[in-house]
Formats: structure tokens, sequence, C-alpha cells
């Protein structure tokens, strides 16, 4: 009878640039960490004064907007804003609204006033996934979604990846067809769904697709593929976008899809995929 056996080896130390920790300019702190003596500054989320000291009081990435400071933590619930797409499971039908898990701490709401599905189709039943854009904010924080536009609506046949919504990249688009054959919606809530690039698409139509067509296993094979690259870039913190997620894809390549999440795998596909961002930067 076969046997897999891992043997630990000693793997050369790959250097990195010092510029891979400052892609996007911020800096890791813990709660304790002295982010900066300089009195000039204004207090944020996620910090405190100690002794004239701004410092932080969650471990997390320090965001700087003029002379304000706040520390956005790296494990936390969807903190939703006005614009942001989200993919959500809808857990409750009423009869005027449908309440939404959005990764926040409350359930979204979607008015059914809010609601523009393609072909009148409605949605029954709980256990359904959807794609729609924040439309405002209550004043507890609960989300108010819409489906109005054509990019937006139930989804088809997929798989969700649920990860840290601090470690989605804020783009212009968060839907993307990859070129290995299977596409991508990353929610601003850290809900990312992964499926078919169907053949034919209206190119205003978003990330909205439904199709009850078998998935061939080539495909099934690819979007697996996807979904463990997905959770070794969440493993280690890397900041997640079409070109971090190719870059991993392909990275994985040669290796099996169940190998992916080996730590010593997980790690070797990170390390390759981190070079790659370093040298897209220059």
């Amino acid at each position: 009878m076969a046997a897999n056996m891992r043997l630990p080896t000693i793997r050369k130390q790959v250097s990195l640039s010092s510029s891979l920790s400052a892609l996007d300019g911020k800096d890791l702190v813990v709660p304790g960490d002295v982010i900066t003596s300089d009195t000039g500054f204004m207090r944020g989320h996620g910090t405190y004064m100690d002794e004239e000291k701004l410092t932080a009081s969650v471990a997390g990435e320090v965001e700087r907007v003029n002379k304000l400071i706040c520390v956005r933590p790296l494990k936390t619930r969807f903190n939703g804003e006005v614009g942001d797409v989200v993919v959500g499971r809808i857990t409750e039908v009423q009869q005027k609204r449908w309440k939404v898990d959005t990764n926040s701490r409350l359930d979204s709401v979607l008015l059914l006033s809010s609601v523009n599905l393609p072909g009148g189709e409605l949605v029954s039943g709980m256990d359904i996934y959807v794609q729609a854009e924040v439309q405002s904010v209550f004043s507890d924080g609960a989300l108010s979604l819409h489906t109005r536009s054509l990019k937006y609506g139930k989804l088809g046949q997929g798989v969700l990846v649920q990860l840290s919504p601090s470690l989605i990249k804020r783009q212009k688009t968060h839907f993307h067809n990859l070129p290995c054959g299977a596409s991508i919606i990353l929610g601003n809530n850290g809900f990312v769904w992964l499926y078919p690039t169907p053949g034919h698409q209206d190119e205003e139509a978003g990330g909205y697709y439904t199709s009850l067509e078998p998935v061939s296993l080539s495909d099934r094979e690819v979007i697996s593929r996807l979904r463990n690259c997905l959770l070794a870039l969440g493993a280690h913190k890397v900041l997640l976008y079409d070109t971090s997620v190719l870059y991993c894809y392909e990275s994985s390549l040669p290796h099996q899809i169940k190998d992916i999440l080996k730590p010593e795998v997980m790690e070797e596909i990170v390390m390759m995929t981190r070079q790659k961002l370093v040298e897209l930067e220059g």
C-alpha cells in the first residue's frame, strides 16, 4: 500500500526586496506598538495616546490620511461603505425585504424596491447567493443593498471562499475574467465567488451569470485550484486582487491541487507570488 510521507527539509531562503512590505505604504503593528511620537498627528480608530505617543490598540495595518492615523485590523468584520461590492447569502425572506449575510456585525437588508433582476427573476428560499452594492448605511451600522444594475443579482453555479475583508484590495472593478478559464468576484466584504467564465456575456453584465449546464471537469479543476490559492494567500496575509490571484495560480501549476494547502508547498507558492509582485512593482 502506497504511503504519502513528508519530511522536513532545509530550503534556500529567498531574499525579498524591502519594498515588499511597503507595496501600499503601510506598516504592520501589534497592540502596544508605538506608531509615532509626533504630536502633530490625529488619533484615529485602533489607536490611543500613551505618554504623548500614538500607540496601536489592535493588530493590523497603519493607514495614514493626511494627519489622521488609524489601524485597520487584519481580522475583522466587514464595515461597509457606500459603493462597496459585496457577495452575500440570503438568510431570511420577508414580505418587503430580504436579509443578507455579508460578513458584517448585522445582517444587511435588500429591499424589494432596490431589486432589478434580469428577466424579472425573483429569489425564493434561502441559502441563495447574490452579488450587490452597498446603497447606504443605517445608523446602527447595518447595510442597505441594491441590485438595480445588470452587474448584480443572483449568482449561479460557483464556489464561495470566505476570507478577511482587510485582504481585499479596493479597485475600480471587482469582477475579473481570468485567463485561466474562470471568473472571480472579489467582494469587499471578504466573500469571494469563483465560477466558470461564460462563453458569451454582455460587457455590462459584470459578474451576473446563471447557468444550470453541467460544469466540465477542467473548469472544476481550475476553480478548485483557484480556491486553494485564495486560501494560501489568505493564510499568509497577501493582498487579494486579480494580479496576485493570477500569479499565485501560475506558481501553483507544478503542484497537484490537493497539495497546494500543504504548509511547505503553500509557503513556496506564496513566496513565488510575492517575488512576482515585487518585480511587477519594479
